[in-house]
């Protein structure tokens, strides 16, 4: 028997009422002159406003030049703003973008080296100061794990750093911060929460608390999505979304992911698909390569999604695993298609050799895949 062990943030605040308690937070973590690390659409959405309600009498000030898919140098420049301003604290406020930028200032602001030097796996070395995580997508899951991932223009590759110093002092989830979420952001950071589950639930490294998670946000997305992406003010669909997000997060946070991951960063990297898309986009071909090795997990995943699987045959009932994603996806409207984003066919051997060479992800996968797998793959979603 093997041993294994969870991570997540330090303390998790959840529910209509969570974020009024970020003043209590910020005082029991003695932050005075936070930093508050979100993009310029949610400043003027006045979605960031909710949470300045609830600072109560301290300093603070806004670092809003966060971008999707962020660059190495948006830490750089936001690593400047927290040192000038002489900040004693961070609150990532918005979509993963926005908190794992605010992820990296905390470890490189307790670093005096390159921040080249943190990518990878363990290289950050010490506790940086607090960090509140109050996402405003249901999606991403970064405010549970203890992953960031930056893009590296010049090199055209998505690059991570792994430390369990990146985990948010709190994970603070209230539905009101998503209402003002775009019906497209929506869809994609939905969907992406779904990846993250499905992955978490086939990987090799699935434990059974990570598989109760994992089954448990398959349930809630795909009944709770429809009705968000429908009325994006259904505040309970908000709420089982936020949820949802949250227990898809602890569980790939843990478990992992795997081959949907490792060929979506290509797709992010080269041609600036975002990153819920690029995973929608693979999902299904990527489910139908694992399926030789997982039948019986992808059942499982078939009955959360709401297939009655009585009377199938273990294949029949994973094909329809498949068919319960696409459907879901079409229904949110995601897009299809490798080729109607612009990316040409014979980029697919490169991004299959880089995709190829993710071992941290592809480990993970259920089943092993060669380079000429993932270009089968890769042409199968063109």
């Amino acid at each position: 028997m093997s041993t294994s062990s969870f991570k997540i943030a330090h303390k998790l605040l959840t529910g209509a009422g969570a974020i009024e308690q970020l003043a209590a937070e910020l005082t029991r973590l003695d932050v005075d002159n936070p930093l508050i690390v979100t993009d310029a659409a949610l400043v003027k959405s006045g979605t960031v406003a909710l949470a300045l309600e609830h600072l109560g009498e301290r300093d603070y000030e806004i670092f809003d030049r966060v971008q999707p898919d962020p660059e190495i140098a948006i830490v750089e420049d936001c690593m400047q703003a927290y040192r000038d301003g002489g900040h004693d604290g961070l609150i990532g406020v918005g979509g993963g973008s926005s908190i794992d930028i605010a992820k990296c200032v905390g470890a490189y602001a307790g670093y005096h080296g390159a921040l080249a030097d943190l990518f990878g796996i363990d290289q950050v070395p010490r506790k940086g100061p607090p960090l509140i995580a109050i996402p405003t997508t249901a999606g991403t899951g970064s405010e549970v794990t203890n992953v960031a991932i930056l893009s590296d223009k010049v090199a055209q590759l998505k690059k991570g750093i792994v430390s369990d110093y990146l985990l948010p002092d709190v994970a603070l989830m209230s539905p009101q911060m998503t209402l003002t979420c775009p019906r497209s952001v929506t869809a994609a950071s939905g969907v992406d929460a779904l990846v993250h589950a499905i992955e978490a639930y086939l990987s090799l490294n699935a434990s059974p608390i990570t598989d109760a998670l994992a089954i448990g946000a398959v349930k809630l997305i795909a009944n709770a999505l429809p009705k968000a992406y429908a009325n994006p003010g259904h505040l309970q669909a908000r709420d089982d979304m936020a949820t949802a997000s949250l227990m898809a997060g602890m569980a790939f946070g843990n478990a992992g992911v795997g081959a949907v991951h490792a060929l979506a960063y290509p797709l992010g990297g080269r041609f600036h698909i975002g990153h819920g898309v690029s995973n929608s986009l693979l999902l299904p071909y990527v489910m139908q390569w694992n399926k030789l090795a997982c039948v019986e997990r992808m059942r499982d995943i078939a009955e959360a999604m709401g297939v009655n699987v009585t009377g199938l045959s273990l294949v029949d009932a994973a094909d329809q695993a498949v068919a319960a994603m696409t459907r879901l996806c079409a229904a949110v409207e995601i897009p299809t298609g490798l080729r109607s984003f612009g990316i040409p066919e014979d980029a697919i051997p490169a991004m299959a050799a880089e995709a190829a060479g993710i071992e941290r992800l592809m480990r993970n996968n259920p089943r092993q895949l060669s380079t000429a797998d993932i270009e089968k793959i890769y042409r199968a979603a063109y």
